[in-house]
């Protein structure tokens, strides 16, 4: 998994961290059962704090999309779910996009203005 951080950016380096595995397990690059690397060569790889790694692990786990075990490293669930939930909200706003009238373009765009 590549995960990447801008230490420029004024979103701190966990939720970075937590938004990039977020976005993997939802695009499906990181599936159910995969283990993420461990906190300590996460953190080595991308030259940040390994509590900043296990910050971001926390939070995954606490949204229920990972389990931390000792020695067993940390393991994503539900990933399907995941992915199949937010499937269900694009369906729903394109449909609802599209009932006031708005292209794809438009909703595009709407959706690069929030993120």
């Amino acid at each position: 998994m590549l995960v990447k951080v801008d230490p420029g950016s004024s979103e701190p380096l966990f939720a970075q961290i937590a938004a990039q595995v977020r976005g993997a397990i939802a695009s499906g690059r990181v599936a159910e059962g995969d283990r993420l690397p461990p906190a300590r060569d996460l953190a080595d790889a991308l030259g940040v704090n390994m509590h900043t790694v296990l910050r971001a692990y926390g939070d995954l786990r606490d949204e229920g999309l990972v389990d931390m075990r000792r020695r067993r490293g940390v393991i994503v669930r539900a990933a399907g779910d995941t992915r199949a939930r937010l499937l269900e909200l694009a369906r729903d706003l394109a449909t609802e996009a599209a009932r006031q009238g708005l292209s794809k373009a438009d909703l595009r765009r709407l959706i690069e203005e929030v993120s």
